[in-house]
Order: structure tokens, then C-alpha cells, then sequence
């Protein structure tokens, strides 16, 4: 099944009440950084996958510099 931006953006905003939710009330700080960093593996590892592994692919799909890319793997720990 295929997502569309819309779609995308309701899981996310339904992931992020759950988690304030869970938090009932607690201090919270560093919300951007952990979005990111827990969606950035996962869109990696899928782009990566669909490519079989090619770097250079996988960079132009998600409008990355290769470089970046390879920083951003060894990162996350992503071995392809």
C-alpha cells in the first residue's frame, strides 16, 4: 500500500499524541531529535532495501549527498 504525504503525516501526528499521552503530563525536552533520529532508520533501511543497497541510489531517491548518506548509516549502525 502506498502512502501519500497526507497519509504519512496523520501516522506521525497519531504516533506523537500517543506519546504525550503516555508521557500524562511528565516534563518532556528533545522531542524533535527523537522524531527524527526513530523515522530516519527506518526510511533508510526501506530506501536502502528497494535499492538493494546501492549507495548512490539510495542517496539520489532520498536527496541526499552519498556522504551524507554514509554518515548517516554508520550513524543508525546500517550495514548494506
Amino acid at each position: 500500500m502506498m502512502m501519500n504525504d497526507n497519509e504519512m503525516a496523520r501516522t506521525v501526528r497519531r504516533a506523537i499524541d500517543v506519546y504525550f499521552r503516555d508521557l500524562d503530563g511528565e516534563k518532556v525536552s528533545g522531542v524533535y531529535d527523537m522524531v527524527i533520529n526513530s523515522v530516519e532508520k527506518p526510511l533508510l533501511e526501506s530506501v536502502l532495501t528497494r535499492v538493494r543497497g546501492n549507495q548512490t541510489h539510495a542517496a539520489q531517491m532520498l536527496g541526499l549527498n552519498r556522504n551524507t548518506l554514509r554518515k548517516k548509516m554508520k550513524a543508525h549502525g546500517i550495514k548494506f
